[in-house]
């Protein structure tokens, strides 16, 4: 009898040891909402909005939290997040973060492989760290979809509006704000490796080098129907949507932004090193020095298809209306610029066209686009382009 007692409480106590650290939480206030780093496996979902208003702020996210640091970032180098967490659609506002002297910084500071962070907006936040610096997740690995920040997000290296530094899938999520660093900063994501869809950004994003309007950098992945829109400025490498891409496959995507800069600038992107750009636009202004172009600035290796480009571009030495400069065995096809808007009559790869030309569908089904005819206010979703004949440029069906 004796024995069965023991067992039964050893089987017991073996039980809750177990669930420690593994509770799946409800997140009503900020003091919920610190209880996960306790609990970084585990499930949790957050089941109102936070703001400056809601318990636990002061203590916890505030400006005069943790001596003036604010909040502190949700999983670390040596204990990651690796559960997911669900904003069910509800908003965390207010969030302060100052830690100019630490890496991995935002509301969650890594997710690792097998984490989820999806449904949540994080919103009116001021951000600051040192490197992987990111509104919602400083570094990450795992998967974030559905999710936006807004604010102002600052470092020194690798920093986005919502994500500082990403190796995994980031799909349908969005930032609106202003981004600041150094180099390898994005309006999305500043270093990424991961695929990245469906996304956009809209501000200011500013850098020194490798700075672009979505993303600072894009290795061996795709980013498809993406968008961004602002302004982009910084000295070296400095593009529309993306500062450099190296083999990723850029895709439906654009940019209606500003880009101003000195050497590598372009309308969508600064620089493509062996990678694919297909069905893409941009109709900023750029602006450079060297290496500057309407849609590319430098292109080795690469292959640009299907694309245009109608901003304004100047510049000094190797400027063209679509690609400033074309090397080692890189390939235009069927890709055009608007000779007038430009106010470039060259390019290094591409054909100029006048501005009535680049509004005829004849110039793009011509040379082979997925592009129909539609009515003003009407899109057709069964063609990638879609055109108002004689009354607009071509545009993705998907912006609709």
């Amino acid at each position: 009898m004796r024995l069965s007692v023991f067992l039964v409480v050893a089987v017991l106590i073996a039980g809750m040891a177990g669930c420690v650290g593994s509770q799946n939480l409800e997140i009503w206030d900020w003091y919920d909402l610190d209880a996960i780093r306790d609990n970084l496996e585990s499930n949790h979902k957050l089941m109102n909005d936070l703001d400056s208003t809601t318990p636990g702020y002061t203590e916890l996210a505030s400006p005069t939290a943790d001596h003036g640091k604010g909040w502190q970032p949700i999983g670390t180098r040596d204990e990651p997040f690796t559960g997911t967490f669900d904003g069910q659609g509800y908003e965390i506002g207010d969030l302060y973060i100052n830690r100019p002297e630490e890496r991995r910084v935002g509301l969650f500071g890594i997710v690792e492989t097998g984490g989820v962070i999806e449904n949540v907006g994080v919103v009116n936040a001021n951000v600051t760290g040192d490197s992987h610096v990111g509104g919602l997740v400083g570094q990450s690995s795992g998967n974030v979809s559905n999710s936006y920040s807004t604010g102002s997000v600052a470092g020194e290296d690798v920093v986005g509006g919502l994500v500082g530094s990403n190796e995994g899938p980031v799909s349908n999520s969005h930032f609106i704000g202003n981004v600041n660093s150094d180099q390898v900063v994005g309006g999305l994501v500043g270093g990424n490796g991961g695929p990245v869809s469906d996304s956009y950004s809209i501000g200011n994003v500013t850098g020194r080098q490798v700075v672009g309007g979505l993303l600072g950098t894009n290795a061996y992945n795709s980013v498809s129907n993406c968008y961004f829109t602002g302004s982009v400025t910084g000295e070296e490498i400095v593009g529309g949507l993306m500062g450099e891409n190296e083999d990723g496959t850029i895709s439906n995507s654009y940019s209606t932004g500003s880009v101003t800069g000195t050497y590598l600038v372009g309308g969508l992107m600064a620089c493509n090193y062996g990678g694919i750009i297909n069905n893409c636009y941009s109709t900023g202004t750029v602006s450079g020095e060297q290496e500057v172009g309407g849609l590319l600035g430098h292109n080795s290796y690469g292959t640009i298809s299907n694309s245009y480009s109608t901003g304004i571009v100047t510049g000094t030495e190797a400027v063209g209306g679509l690609v400033g400069l074309n090397k080692f065995d890189s390939v235009v096809n069927s890709s055009f610029w608007d000779i007038e808007t430009s106010g470039q009559a060259a390019s290094d790869g591409g054909t100029g066209k006048n501005a009535t030309e680049m509004q005829n569908i004849a110039t793009f089904s011509g040379a082979g686009w997925n592009i129909i005819a539609v009515a003003l206010n009407e899109t057709n979703p069964a063609y990638i382009w879609n055109i108002v004949n004689n009354m607009t440029y071509p545009f993705l069906s998907w912006q609709s």
